[in-house]
């Protein structure tokens, strides 16, 4: 039995890490088998690569050490978590995968969608969500947010320029309408309870 494989995507301060826990938490009450983790991490070794990337004083790291390093924590983590949960027929929500990579390193990084693309193909050998939901701010919103929030540590990817930032935005934008039947948009410039519950919704009508 196969399970439902939902990713969740968006720019910093998009809200998506919190509607990805409401939304599990509503499906476990209703009584689904549900996992409920994120990239990088989910798993000591990809949790390990996380810290690598995302540590604010490693500004020296080059684009594409960046995206080996994102690439070999997706890999990690398909193989020893959401492979398994999947066979299980089990639904697995992600905070963030593929999508990131492409419009973060890919566009943002101006490493190339196409050449990082090649580099996740062979991590990932044909997994790919059967849906993906972006959380769709602007950037400005989202970093305000994010200013907002005291208790939220300050990673690498936080100081980047706002241009960087813009730049990630229109990539979602391009992935968005290249990839219609999986990729559906949720505006996430409203209340956090409106956004969970489209969200909710859309889930809801995936498994």
């Amino acid at each position: 039995m196969e399970g439902t494989f939902i990713t969740f995507e968006g720019g910093e301060g998009a809200g998506k890490s919190t509607v990805l826990q409401a939304v599990g938490q509503r499906l476990l009450k209703e009584g689904h088998d549900v996992v409920m983790t994120r990239e990088p991490g989910g798993i000591d070794i990809a949790e390990k690569i996380r810290q690598v990337i995302l540590d604010p004083t490693h500004t020296s790291m080059d684009g594409r050490t960046e995206a080996l390093l994102y690439a070999a924590a997706r890999r990690q983590h398909l193989v020893e978590k959401v492979i398994p949960a999947l066979e299980e027929g089990k639904i697995v929500l992600c905070d963030r995968f593929l999508d990131s990579s492409l419009a973060y390193q890919g566009h943002a990084r101006g490493l190339g969608m196409e050449e990082v693309l090649r580099i996740n193909e062979f991590a990932i050998e044909g997994y790919m969500p059967h849906l993906t939901l972006f959380f769709d701010i602007s950037p400005e919103r989202g970093l305000e947010r994010i200013d907002q929030n005291k208790g939220r540590e300050q990673n690498r990817l936080d100081l980047e320029h706002i241009k960087f930032h813009h730049t990630v935005y229109e990539a979602y934008q391009w992935l968005l309408h290249k990839f219609p039947d999986r990729i559906q948009s949720i505006d996430a410039d409203h209340s956090v309870e409106i956004v969970i519950e489209d969200a909710f919704q859309k889930v809801s009508s995936a498994i």
